[in-house]
């Protein structure tokens, strides 16, 4: 091993990411400090305040909305291949496959 690389090595595992993490002065600080704030602080208005606010309803209907349209896709994601799995049944079957009749 020649002299430079002897020395890249040396930095890389002498740095500040092998010290142990709990022993930063910086992190015992920040987690004092958000022990010690109310509460009310980590949570919004609609979490912490009233449940009937007309906020906390609008957000029901939007996750209402999002799982209604999640579960669409999903069940025409079933659909489909639920229609292919029946064709692919025909086919090993050996029934002819006709084109659906529908305009």
């Amino acid at each position: 091993m020649n002299r430079r690389s002897a020395k890249i090595n040396s930095r890389l595992s002498s740095g500040p990411a092998q010290r142990w993490p709990l022993r930063s002065p910086r992190l015992w600080l920040v987690s004092g400090l958000a022990l010690l704030v109310k509460p009310s602080v980590f949570a919004c208005a609609t979490c912490f305040g009233a449940s009937d606010s007309p906020l906390a309803q609008g957000m029901n209907w939007g996750i209402a909305t999002l799982l209604g349209v999640i579960g669409s896709v999903l069940a025409g994601v079933v659909a489909f291949f639920v229609h292919i799995g029946l064709r692919s049944a025909k086919v090993n079957a050996g029934e002819p496959i006709q084109p659906s009749q529908n305009p």
